[in-house]
């Protein structure tokens, strides 16, 4: 058989975000992914079309993942048990699949957003979880953003080991928990007009 009768965009996809996790996200090429597989870079174009749509399906394939860990890991939940749920889940993808959690930081074209289950889901579970909060728009995509910001500024700084005070950095981040969790349930009362 020869090294190219395997080769699926599924497959190439799958390897890519492997690499990704070994030698980081920004690092990955369609020439480190042919080598991996032994052939000539030519020979991917027919099952991607270029760099950027690799990367995309790395995002599409991660994102996926992710949303997975943090589906199982709040079903049942609600408040603040949910979002620390949430968290953990969050920041163990992080920590754990460095190169695929960098490929869901990309900006993504939004026609295969609208089209992917994955990011249907994301929002699905991110904004049924601050709901119980009582959150309506447009607070709840402020509140997504807050969180979105913190759980990836924490997770950005640990693992590139920004924390260096002596303090436990689980302790750090089960106080942000508890931070986030009085401010979702103190939101902030929209601002009426002024004349």
């Amino acid at each position: 058989m020869s090294p190219r009768a395997g080769l699926t965009p599924d497959r190439l996809t799958e390897a890519a975000a492997d690499l990704a996790d070994e030698i980081g996200f920004e690092k990955v090429t369609l020439a480190a992914l042919a080598k991996r597989f032994g052939v000539k870079d030519a020979s991917l174009y027919s099952h991607v079309r270029n760099l950027q749509d690799l990367r995309s399906r790395v995002a599409l394939l991660a994102a996926g993942e992710k949303i997975d860990r943090i589906a199982a890991a709040v079903a049942g939940r609600t408040g603040k048990d949910a979002l620390a749920a949430f968290a953990g889940a969050y920041r163990a993808y992080a920590l754990e699949r460095p190169g695929r959690y960098a490929a869901t930081q990309i900006r993504i074209d939004q026609s295969l957003i609208a089209e992917t289950p994955a990011f249907r889901r994301t929002g699905e579970i991110t904004y049924g979880m601050l709901r119980a909060y009582g959150l309506t728009e447009p607070d709840l995509t402020d509140a997504v953003r807050l969180l979105r910001a913190t759980f990836h500024g924490y997770c950005a700084l640990e693992s590139a080991g920004g924390f260096g005070a002596p303090r436990d950095i689980q302790t750090s981040w089960d106080r942000a928990i508890d931070a986030l969790h009085v401010a979702l349930t103190n939101w902030p009362p929209k601002e009426e007009p002024h004349d």
